[in-house]
């Protein structure tokens, strides 16, 4: 454990990630989630995306959200945009850091946006530019990056080389994504060791998911090789692609609990956090998948 990273950066992805997953909830109640995550010690928050309503209805009132919300100016917050007008969206309502997404599966890119892997990194590097000239930075989420469900396996080379493009090109973070939750403690380090030796300067963030129960083995695994940026989602919030009744995002406060047992701190105060994830529960009106939410930290005793 000594080897081990003392602190690591939680992104919580839930107002977000999470809410894009599940049926359309009321803006009232997004500002509320958003506020209560913003009150937790979490010091960076995936809040919303500007994306068309038709293609993500549940994004609709992302504006809206933003401009309601209380803002502390002890969290970061982010925002998700796919395309120019996107982006202008999110600069417009004072974002300075702003995510991309592109799918290492052929297919699966294809599939969300009409177009090659290619492609989309040709539109990625012209909409780096125009951010980083409006001074935000740029990060890269390589989605599937551990597997597609249409494809199967993705080679981490093939993984390793849209990032050598992302980074040539400006992107200041690299994301990987574990869109269908097809990770596994094998599949994080030969991902790692096909990516660390060429961008030792950039900063890597992993997104798991927990669709078959391995995240936090993966995120255990991603720890040992020196990653300190995570996402995750309060509650478990979020579905998992192509996965029907599938669970989707690591529970936040899963992650937290168990870093805080091995002595990792990450600012996070796991009883706000709980509270968090039984607001997320009852906003959108269903149990989530969380351990630690149904049954409280290691800590919690009962009489006797």
């Amino acid at each position: 454990m000594s080897e081990l990273p003392s602190a690591v950066s939680i992104r919580e992805v839930g107002p977000r990630d999470g809410l894009q997953n599940e049926d359309p909830v009321p803006t009232e109640a997004k500002v509320r989630l958003l506020d209560a995550l913003s009150a937790t010690g979490v010091k960076w928050i995936e809040a919303v995306s500007f994306v068309h309503p038709k293609a993500i209805p549940q994004m609709a009132d992302a504006d809206e959200v933003w401009n309601q919300a209380a803002k502390s100016p002890n969290v970061r917050y982010s925002a998700l945009i796919p395309n120019s007008r996107g982006a202008q969206r999110a600069l417009d309502a004072g974002f300075t850091e702003i995510e991309v997404v592109v799918s290492a599966s052929d297919t699966h890119n294809r599939k969300n946006v009409n177009r090659s892997t290619a492609e989309s990194l040709d539109d990625i590097a012209a909409l780096i530019q125009l951010l980083h000239d409006h001074n935000a930075t740029v990060e890269v989420i390589v989605s599937t990056s551990f597997g597609c469900p249409y494809e199967g396996d993705v080679a981490p080379q093939r993984v390793a080389d849209i990032v050598d493009r992302a980074v040539a090109d400006g992107a200041d973070r690299i994301a990987f994504g574990d869109t269908t939750g097809m990770a596994t403690p094998r599949r994080v380090t030969e991902l790692l060791d096909a990516v660390r030796g060429g961008h030792a300067d950039t900063p890597l963030l992993l997104h798991f998911h927990n669709t078959r129960g391995t995240a936090l083995a993966n995120i255990l695994t991603a720890l040992e090789h020196g990653i300190t940026e995570f996402d995750a989602s309060v509650g478990g919030l979020g579905g998992c692609p192509y996965a029907p009744g599938a669970t989707g995002n690591v529970a936040t406060e899963e992650v937290v609990h168990m870093l805080h047992d091995m002595g990792i701190a990450t600012g996070i105060d796991l009883d706000a956090l709980i509270e968090a994830a039984r607001l997320a529960e009852k906003i959108v009106g269903k149990e989530l998948p969380s351990g630690v939410l149904r049954a409280g930290p290691r800590t919690r005793t009962i009489p006797a």
